[in-house]
């Protein structure tokens, strides 16, 4: 039977239907029984039939064959029911099962406490039905979310992609991708569904996520689950519930800038509602964000505006996980210093708790806004993980961050977090540092390294005021700390910045 035709049906029968039956559960568990020819019969069914002999208990897509579940943690599974409908829920990791019933909105919960990762398993949810997921596997579960150079995939184009491609065989490393959807209220359920890495997988899946995820599971020893819930040429604002934004004037002010494209949705909360709604409460170990792009037409705002997703986020699923995010890379964007303000606005978020920074002014390319090397921001997504996540403190966290400014007669001496055992300059002279007096007049400085700081002058500023480093959407400094990672774009001043 054709959609339309089992909407059409769905609709004659809803009223003599449990009001919790769901289309969908309509088509995949009645229409399969149906022809036209038995509507009447259907009817006379749904009257005189135990409920049970219609309803069927049901989860949504997020929970399905092949499923990575997070380790050591009480894990919430959800779904529908019949009302007073009593659900178990058991994981063949320990055999012992969780009941609960359905309420009076025919939904149900349970936590499933999980062991250290492993498996495979099988998660069964039995009401009046039985449901049976096969291949479940227990480790750590990654959201990655963004625009689209988290969407990018091998089959794009990467650098080595057909090496990559073909050595993407990885049984316990999972994916979980989310179609393109929106909505303009809280969705229940998502499109979606979980695959395993082989090279047919991952060369549709995001590049940096798979990179990401390959670190973790050869450094942790442990199943992976990366559901990635991105779509390319989107604002963050589309990524939050719209109240976090209308409570912010300046969010508010921003998002109302925001003009329509063809592309992609800009309203506030129309991805949130459609593709990550319908995934909490599922348990995760963190969140990465690679976005940016889309909102360089007004940078001021973007500190606030990821603070403001990144809060929302974690007040939704009720925690405080860790999230990771990448700066986006140098490019030729269309009005002077909109892309490097917008580096900063990211850079000043890591004010808030339990977040890091992944730099990537070295390997980008200014005239493409998709770089190719995605290898490198999933092996520096991987290693802030590994460290603040998993007490791998051997793994370098970040470059070169500035901390703070101190006047030295007509110099200015910058001091750097991430730098504590040095810093280099790749090339004889460091470069793209800039320095002005109290007229606030930008000059090319001369920069030299001192230990762990950078000291900085120029002929003509007898008294400096403040300092700029690679403050330009195109700057590819050449400052970076003993590790080998790229110091970011910073200024000292909060002077007003003209835009043309």
């Amino acid at each position: 039977m054709k959609k339309e035709e089992q909407k059409a049906y769905f609709d004659k029968v809803k009223p003599l239907l449990p009001p919790a039956v769901s289309l969908k559960l309509y088509a995949t568990h009645i229409i399969p029984f149906l022809n036209m020819k038995k509507y009447l019969m259907l009817m006379l069914f749904a009257v005189m039939s135990p409920i049970h002999a219609l309803f069927a208990v049901d989860l949504p897509a997020i929970f399905a064959d092949h499923m990575v579940l997070q380790q050591n943690s009480a894990v919430t599974i959800w779904g529908w029911g019949k009302t007073g409908e009593e659900v178990s829920v058991t994981g063949s990791w320990n055999g012992s099962a969780v009941k609960t019933k359905a309420d009076t909105n025919a939904k149900w919960q349970v936590k499933l406490q999980t062991p250290a990762g492993g498996g495979p398993y099988t998660l069964t949810v039995q009401g009046y039905n039985t449901i049976t997921f096969n291949d479940v596997l227990i480790g750590e579960v990654w959201l990655v979310s963004g625009q689209s150079n988290m969407e990018w995939s091998a089959r794009m184009g990467i650098d080595h992609d057909k090496e990559e491609i073909a050595k993407a065989n990885y049984p316990q490393i999972r994916f979980f991708s989310v179609e393109h959807r929106t909505a303009d209220s809280p969705q229940q359920d998502l499109s979606g569904s979980w695959s395993v890495a082989t090279p047919e997988t991952m060369q549709h899946f995001s590049a940096v996520a798979y990179f990401f995820g390959r670190e973790l599971h050869q450094e942790l020893d442990v199943p992976i689950g990366l559901i990635n819930s991105s779509w390319g040429g989107t604002p963050a604002e589309i990524w939050m519930q719209p109240q976090a934004i209308a409570a912010n004037p300046v969010l508010a002010g921003a998002a109302a800038q925001l003009k329509e494209v063809p592309w992609g949705p800009v309203k506030p909360g129309k991805a949130y509602h459609a593709m990550i709604a319908p995934l909490i409460p599922y348990r995760i170990a963190g969140a990465l964000w690679y976005q940016g792009e889309s909102n360089t037409a007004v940078p001021h705002a973007y500190s606030e505006a990821l603070t403001a997703l990144i809060q929302n986020w974690r007040e939704q699923w009720g925690y405080e996980f860790p999230f990771y995010f990448a700066q986006i890379a140098p490019f030729k964007y269309g009005r002077p210093y909109e892309g490097v303000i917008l580096r900063d606005e990211q850079r000043q978020t890591l004010s808030v708790p339990k977040t890091g920074m992944v730099v990537t002014s070295d390997i980008g390319n200014v005239e493409d806004i998709h770089p190719r090397n995605k290898l490198d921001v999933g092996k520096r997504f991987a290693n802030i993980a590994l460290n603040q996540t998993y007490g791998k403190k051997d793994r370098p966290v970040s470059g070169p961050l500035y901390r703070e400014m101190k006047k030295e007669g007509n110099k200015i001496r910058i001091y750097f977090d991430h730098a504590e055992n040095g810093l280099v300059s790749k090339g004889r002279n460091l470069t793209l540092f800039e320095i002005a007096g109290q007229d606030g007049k930008f000059v090319p400085a001369t920069a030299r390294i001192d230990g762990n700081t950078v000291v900085v002058s120029a002929r003509g500023v007898k008294d400096p005021a403040a300092v700029r480093f690679a403050w330009s959407n195109t700057a590819e400094p050449n400052l970076f700390n003993k590790e080998g990672l790229p110091a970011s774009a910073f200024r000292t001043d909060d002077w007003e910045i003209v835009m043309q």
